[in-house]
């Protein structure tokens, strides 16, 4: 980090982890090392949140804010009219759902992290996409909301435990050349598989890399004659089971997750 890097503080009557998130975001589109972020201890009074604000206000005196409680709000309000340069993060999501519903928020702070059936669904989903990952309990797979297919290094497991935390029940299932796949795979519903491919480039680049961390050498596992091969053969098996093949070529696991998730949601609609 530079050392005339402007600080962007971080301040909530929360965690402050939403604060961060967006902060992170937005200064991402500017060059690196131009901002660094804080985040600030959590405010509960008006008369600390003002004390914060000016033993942290130096020449940019910039601040992110996720205040929910209404008489931090104000305070802080004020001081933005005084001059501090504020980003209320929350507050025009929040009024612009009260204006549109004619219904009042609660104004209570952390009420994103409380422990809900939504909490426990995530828990037990993430615990069942461990215990399914890379073909495991094969007997299991009847009872995934989502299953995955695809050879070594296809992001299987990535986007598993992506989809995990927004409690969807996953596993995933290894192609592996020259092996038949397990019989399992043919007796699910094909909207709920997907099969996860790349190209032969990508492919051998990231397993390349992986045999340098690994530090041994692997016969034929970045090999790019057998890539291609694996690739052809696990076509060829997605096309049997009839499954979606999604291609996770240069894009990120919320992207390719997103993907799968419109599609699921059409499976569901239209079994409903």
């Amino acid at each position: 980090m530079v050392e005339n890097a402007i600080t962007v503080h971080v301040i909530s009557d929360s965690l402050g982890e939403t604060g961060e998130a967006v902060a992170l975001a937005a200064i991402s589109q500017f060059a690196e090392d131009t901002f660094k972020i804080e985040r600030l201890p959590k405010v509960t009074t008006a008369d600390g949140l003002r004390e914060l604000v000016g033993a942290h206000c130096g020449k940019h005196c910039i601040f992110f804010y996720t205040l929910v409680a209404r008489p931090l709000r104000a305070e802080m309000e004020a001081l933005v009219t005084s001059g501090v340069i504020g980003v209320d993060l929350l507050g025009p999501a929040v009024a612009r759902l009260a204006e549109a519903t004619g219904f009042q928020p609660t104004g209570e702070a952390g009420r994103i992290r409380r422990t809900d059936e939504g909490y426990f669904v995530r828990i037990e989903a993430m615990e069942f996409a461990v215990a399914h990952d890379d073909g495991r309990n094969l007997e299991g797979l009847v009872d995934a909301d989502i299953v995955l297919l695809g050879v070594s290094r296809s992001s299987k497991t990535p986007i598993s435990m992506y989809l995990a935390t927004k409690g969807w029940r996953v596993a995933n299932v290894p192609l592996v050349l020259g092996h038949e796949p397990p019989d399992e795979l043919f007796q699910l519903d094909p909207r709920r598989v997907f099969g996860l491919v790349t190209s032969a480039d990508i492919l051998m680049d990231i397993r390349q890399e992986r045999v340098r961390e690994l530090g041994r050498h692997v016969p034929g596992y970045a090999d790019r004659e057998q890539i291609e091969r694996e690739l052809e053969e696990a076509r060829a098996i997605m096309r049997r089971i009839g499954c979606l093949v999604v291609n996770t070529g240069n894009r990120a696991v919320e992207e390719t997750a997103q993907e799968i998730l419109r599609h699921v949601s059409q499976h569901y609609e239209t079994s409903d």
